[in-house]
């Protein structure tokens, strides 16, 4: 069976540094932090008063406030980004067949505010149930793909993969093996996360997962650094149109890129810390490679997992040397997470359009933050520290791993029609 090309025909995007994907893209290429003290709740008790808040939405200026009041901050964030996309692709302007298609969504956590504000609700209460009726439905994981189809009518495969931090990866995967396999024309892909609150900062900080670094928000985030004591967590969400060649072409649509391939792997090694040798990552990266058809000097950028905590960035690195040799040497890595913070499940999908923006423009966003080498990390490594660089990038890798030891990657290649 000759497997179909899939391609991106449209982008979306909500994060801490930019609410639409230009912004986005600025924020990146400038360097800019999203990081900053919480706004949506009093952290003034917590380790980490901080966290990549998206800033400026009003959520009424995208969804009807009938609406939007049936939908948890995730899928807000889901139908903003995916919104973005389709209108980007012009998808629904072609009259498509619908029945082909489809919705994969990725969020790891799903409606943890809902869940924390119905809880308070009843158990400040005399123990009568007193629930709101959309509790369940504003709550549940898969519910971001459900508002999407309902909102543009589409019925092909629809679902929401949870894999912790790779959610994303894993939807655009899926997404782009369903496409290439026939099941379906076009995919609505990516994943949103809305976790700054108390139950998702506090539960962060049980785990020692995060950053405490409160006097300096905006440098808290520094991947491979010395200095490195957590991630910095943040929200919102990104969106992808994937899409059969063909179909892309006899239609008229705008290419951003193509989607060469994936990897997926587990650690089995830890419920939360990531295997010391890097070797899921290393096996994630080498199932991409071999999924594309690739060999590790076709790679000009990869955009690391780089979480910004002592355990992961090393092991990453590790793996990066077993994969590439020599060739990691020729590399542009980079931390977008030095700027956006840790978008959980949502971060597959940012980073993916960070790829795909620097090799349609032959530029890497940096890693910022970075103050002072790491003695046990090869720093001749070239991590893009500071400042973003120009250079030719043909194809880009894109890691995400997750808790339970979901590793996941994609890679995608410019489009030169």
């Amino acid at each position: 069976m000759e497997l179909k090309k899939v391609v991106v025909t449209g982008l979306g995007a909500i994060t801490p540094i930019g609410n639409t994907v230009a912004e986005f893209w600025d924020g990146l290429l400038n360097g800019k932090s999203g990081a900053a003290p919480i706004q949506q709740f009093d952290a003034s008790k917590f380790k980490t008063q901080f966290a990549c808040e998206i800033k400026n939405f009003n959520v009424e200026d995208h969804i009807d406030k009938k609406e939007a009041r049936k939908l948890d901050q995730f899928s807000q964030y889901a139908m903003v980004s995916a919104t973005e996309a389709m209108v980007d692709s012009k998808l629904m302007e072609s009259n498509p067949n619908v029945d082909r298609i489809g919705v994969i969504w990725g969020s790891g956590i799903g409606g943890l505010k809902t869940f924390q504000d119905e809880s308070q609700n009843f158990f400040a209460g005399d123990g009568t149930p007193k629930f709101n009726p959309f509790f369940i439905p504003k709550m549940i994981a898969d519910i971001a793909a459900g508002h999407i189809s309902i909102k543009y009518g589409l019925r092909g495969p629809n679902y929401v993969t949870v894999s912790a931090c790779a959610s994303a990866t894993n939807a655009i995967i899926d997404s782009f093996n369903l496409i290439r396999l026939g099941k379906a024309d076009a995919i609505v892909t990516g994943g949103s996360e809305a976790a700054v609150n108390e139950m998702g900062m506090g539960g962060f900080n049980a785990l020692r997962a995060l950053s405490t670094r409160n006097d300096s928000p905006e440098t808290a985030s520094r991947p491979f650094d010395l200095d490195r004591d957590g991630f910095v967590l943040g929200e919102g969400g990104g969106a992808l149109i994937l899409e059969e060649y063909e179909h892309a072409i006899k239609r008229g649509a705008t290419i951003y890129a193509e989607i060469l391939g994936g990897g997926m792997s587990g650690d089995a090694y830890h419920m939360t810390a990531p295997h010391p040798d890097g070797i899921g990552a290393r096996n994630t990266m080498i199932a991409a490679l071999e999924d594309a058809e690739l060999e590790p000097t076709a790679i000009d950028y990869v955009n690391v997992h780089g979480t910004s905590t002592p355990l992961g960035d090393l092991a990453e690195t590790k793996a990066i040397m077993q994969v590439f040799g020599e060739h990691a040497y020729k590399l542009n890595i980079s931390s977008t997470k030095s700027m956006t913070g840790h978008l959980l499940g949502a971060a597959g999908a940012i980073e993916a359009i960070a790829c795909i923006l620097a090799v349609q423009n032959d530029v890497v966003p940096p890693t910022i933050n970075h103050f002072t080498d790491d003695p046990e990390i090869d720093n001749k490594l070239n991590f893009t520290f500071n400042k973003a660089q120009h250079r030719t990038v043909d194809v880009a890798l894109s890691n995400t791993f997750g808790f339970g030891g979901h590793n996941t990657s994609v890679i995608v290649r410019k489009y030169k029609g």
